[in-house]
């Protein structure tokens, strides 16, 4: 590339902000008052309450209950625009970011946020027969397989008096699993009950897959348990040290044997963002995630901050979870960051403050450990409320918390 190429810089600084989820939405937020061109790039036109997307794939809540048009949030913001776009390539070198548009963004910092998609363990071949859940479009093929799995049964039973078992196999008990697996067992066992003349859908099994030893691995032992006892409670199968060799149409192979099943859905891993990759800054380990620093930027590039799931970054020896508190925190500091080289300030590094940890597993059933404002541990019914309280503070737009709300 030439410099000739080169779009024309303006006076003001430019901050080019790839991906417009939790951290690359609260780091433009954070610049609001910030003397700076701000350019936020996104595949998709609308900012994602993810926690809530299984809520989506059960029929509970509508898609347009948890996304929401980025243009919209940031109308107000006039140092921002919004852009619909793919990134294809970077030169660190230029400063430039190459669109799929063929569009070329110049930037004095860029902010890169595209967090996760799922990881097959070598095995993409699996994801076929076995969608995971991070996009509206992966929840909606997931909410038309669980019901058309009810509708085929009540139709084989008018017609030939008999129908396939139900089975709906959910393969990972991480937080997504769980709340997956107690959501389906909510759907059958109480929201479809009345709905069929012919089948009964409380019959339908609901299988939890877990290669480890526990569901919610990374919570305290206690709440994990009380985790395992809820979903039991549901009726669900929790099937743990249980490891997936194989899945094909309708049929998962493990350790422990064969289990046809209706609907299977994949829960089990992710991977960051190819970007991470594409970007060629420092050191990416092995789920696609880019080393940062104290900064938060990677090595030898103090103008470029990788936020979010794509983000590496280590505290007190480990790795901080890829979750929404972690990237608007990493958002927002980042914000911070750009102010404090603005003002000739020196840059404050970067702290995860951990709030705590909750899982919803079903109606009036959760787990949450509490850190902040006091620490607890909590269980069942006020666990949940504690969760609902949660996500309906952190859902974009007074519309969608009512309904939600009611919902």
């Amino acid at each position: 590339m030439s410099t000739s190429d080169l779009p024309i810089r303006t006076a003001r600084k430019r901050v080019v902000i790839i991906g417009g989820g939790f951290a690359g939405l609260n780091a433009a937020k954070a610049l609001h008052n910030a003397d700076v061109d701000i350019t936020l790039v996104d595949r998709k036109n609308h900012h994602l309450f993810q926690p809530l997307l299984y809520q989506v794939a059960t029929a509970t809540l509508a898609p347009t209950n948890i996304a929401q048009p980025i243009r919209s949030i940031l109308r107000d913001q006039k140092n921002v625009t919004v852009i619909l776009d793919q990134v294809v390539g970077f030169d660190l070198q230029y400063k430039t970011v190459k669109m799929e548009s063929g569009a070329l963004l110049t930037y004095d910092y860029l902010i890169v946020a595209t967090g996760a998609t799922h990881s097959y363990f070598g095995h993409d071949e699996w994801a076929r027969f076995a969608p995971g859940i991070k996009t509206i479009e992966d929840a909606v093929v997931i909410r038309k397989s669980i019901f058309l799995a009810f509708e085929n049964a009540e139709r084989q039973m008018l017609e030939t008096g008999r129908y396939d078992p139900l089975v709906f196999a959910v393969i990972g008990a991480g937080p997504t699993g769980v709340e997956l697996a107690g959501a389906i067992a909510d759907t059958a066992k109480i929201y479809l009950r009345k709905d069929y003349r012919l089948i009964e859908p409380g019959d339908a099994r609901i299988l939890l897959i877990e290669g480890l030893d526990r569901v919610l691995g990374p919570y305290p032992a206690k709440l994990s348990a009380s985790a395992l006892k809820q979903l039991q409670e549901l009726g669900v199968e929790v099937m743990l040290n249980t490891k997936v060799l194989n899945i094909e149409d309708k049929l998962v192979t493990t350790d422990k044997g064969v289990f046809p099943a209706t609907v299977i859905i994949w829960a089990a891993g992710v991977a960051a963002s190819p970007l991470g990759k594409l970007l060629g800054a420092g050191v990416v380990d092995k789920r696609g995630c880019v080393t940062v620093d104290q900064y938060l930027n990677p090595a030898g590039h103090k103008e470029v901050f990788i936020l979010g799931d794509l983000a590496h970054f280590e505290q007190e020896g480990k790795q901080v979870p890829g979750v929404a508190q972690t990237a608007i925190q990493m958002g927002n500091h980042a914000a911070r960051t750009i102010a404090a080289d603005l003002g000739n300030q020196e840059r404050p590094p970067f702290h995860y403050f951990d709030k705590g940890e909750m899982a919803t597993i079903g109606r009036m059933k959760a787990v949450a450990q509490l850190k902040w404002p006091l620490k607890a541990d909590l269980t069942g019914l006020p666990a949940w409320f504690g969760w609902l309280g949660i996500h309906i503070l952190f859902l974009v737009g007074l519309k969608n918390r009512l309904i939600v709300l009611l919902q």
